[in-house]
C-alpha cells in the first residue's frame, strides 16, 4: 500500500471514529499528535480514568501531514485537538483559521513569546535541536560540536537524517540555517549552499524516526541531527548507544504548541483535555518520564530532572524569526526538496 493510499485510509477510519459513538457508549474525543505512543497512551489512560464517559482516540503522525491534514478536513473537521508540532506550524494553522480561541488556566505562565496572541495556540514543551552520534563508532571528542562541522569530508556518507520535509524537527533546523544565512547576508543563497553541502554528506533521508534509530544502531550512518527528547528517551531507553552535543554557535528551541481544532464536536471536553495534558502533573510526568522541557514557567526548577535544568542554562538559542519561518518555511522546504535532495546522487 502506498502512502497516499495509507494516508486515505486513516482518514476513513478517523472519520468512522468520530462520527459515530464508541462501541461501548463513551464519547469519542479524536487527538492528533506527533508526540509518540507512550506519552499520547499515558495521557489516553490518565484522562479516561477521571472521564469514564470518554475514548481518547489518537491518531500519531507527523507534524506537516497533521498540518495538511486539517486543512482538508476544514470543511469536515475529524479531530478535535492539535497535540503538538513546532509553533511555526500552528502560526500557518492559524492564517488558515483552523483553531479555536481558548486561554488555558495557566496562562499567566506562559511567556509571549509561546503563545499566540489571541489565545488560538500556547506552547507546550521547548524542544532544543541537537547533533546526535553513535558513540561506539564516534568517539565524543571527534564528534560535530556545530553545525558546520557536519561537513567536514570525513562525514560523507555518515549521517542519516529524518526525512526533512515531513519532521517538523527538521524543518526547524533547515529553517534555522536559512535564517542563520539571512541574518549574515541578508540572503539565503549561503543557508541553500549549506544544506547542498549537508545533502552532499548524507547517506540517507529516513521515512520515520524508527527507521532512522534502526540505523544509526546498526551503523548505516553514526551521525544524525534531531531533537533533544527524543534523543535522550532513545539513549536512556534502548540499547543503542546513542550521544549528542548542543551545537555550541546556538542551536533552534522549538515550541511545541496544543490547539483546539475549529468544528471539535466535543469542545467542552477538548478544553478538558487540553487542561489535563498541560498540567503541572502532567508536565512534571513528562519532564520526568519523557524528557521534555516544560513551557510553564510557574514549575520549580528545582522539581525538574538535573539535565533539563542545565538545559535551561547551558544551551544558547539560535534566533528565529517566527513570523518569517511561517510565512517561508513551506517555500523553502519545497525548493529544497525538487533542488537539492540527493542531487549530490544525481550529479
Amino acid at each position: 500500500m502506498n502512502r497516499f493510499s495509507r494516508v486515505r485510509l486513516l482518514s476513513v477510519i478517523v472519520a468512522a471514529a468520530t462520527l459515530a459513538s464508541c462501541g461501548d457508549g463513551r464519547t469519542v474525543l479524536v487527538i492528533y499528535s506527533p508526540h509518540g505512543k507512550e506519552l499520547l497512551t499515558h495521557y489516553e489512560l490518565e484522562f479516561e480514568k477521571r472521564h469514564p464517559t470518554v475514548d481518547v482516540q489518537w491518531l500519531d503522525i507527523g507534524s506537516q501531514e497533521i498540518l495538511d491534514r486539517v486543512r482538508a478536513e476544514k470543511v469536515n473537521p475529524q479531530a478535535d485537538v492539535w497535540f503538538g508540532a513546532p509553533a511555526e506550524m500552528f502560526e500557518r494553522a492559524t492564517k488558515d483559521d483552523l483553531f479555536l480561541a481558548y486561554k488555558p488556566t495557566w496562562a499567566a505562565a506562559a511567556d509571549t513569546s509561546t503563545h499566540d496572541a489571541n489565545d488560538r495556540w500556547y506552547g507546550t514543551y521547548l524542544t532544543p535541536e541537537v547533533i546526535a552520534y553513535n558513540r561506539a563508532a564516534v568517539k565524543p571528542e571527534d564528534a560535530p560540536a556545530d553545525w558546520d562541522a557536519l561537513l567536514d569530508p570525513k562525514w560523507k556518507g555518515k549521517i542519516v537524517i529524518r526525512d526533512p520535509v515531513a519532521s517538523g524537527t527538521m524543518r526547524a533546523i533547515f529553517g534555522g540555517i536559512i535564517l542563520r544565512s539571512i541574518a549574515k547576508t541578508g540572503k539565503s543563497d549561503d543557508g541553500f549552499a549549506w544544506l547542498k553541502a549537508l545533502d552532499a554528506q548524507t547517506r540517507e533521508y529516513a521515512l520515520n524516526p524508527t527507521i532512522m534509530y534502526q540505523k544509526l544502531g546498526r551503523q548505516e550512518g553514526v551521525i544524525t541531527l534531531y531533537n533533544m527528547p527524543d534523543i535522550a528517551t532513545l539513549e536512556a531507553r534502548t540499547k543503542i548507544p546513542i550521544s549528542w552535543k548542543v551545537p555550541t554557535s546556538g542551536t533552534p528551541i522549538l515550541v511545541d504548541a496544543i490547539a483546539i481544532l475549529k468544528g471539535s464536536r466535543h469542545r467542552e471536553l477538548a478544553q478538558q483535555y487540553y487542561e489535563f495534558v498541560t498540567s503541572r502533573s502532567a508536565m512534571q510526568y513528562a519532564a520526568d518520564s519523557l524528557y521534555r522541557i516544560p513551557v510553564r514557567s510557574d514549575m520549580s526548577l528545582d522539581s525538574l530532572p538535573q539535565w533539563i535544568r542545565e538545559a535551561k542554562t547551558g544551551i544558547t538559542p539560535m534566533p528565529m524569526n517566527r513570523q518569517l519561518l511561517a510565512d517561508s518555511l513551506n517555500l523553502w522546504m519545497r525548493r529544497w526538496d525538487s533542488e537539492i535532495r540527493n542531487s549530490s546522487k544525481r550529479s
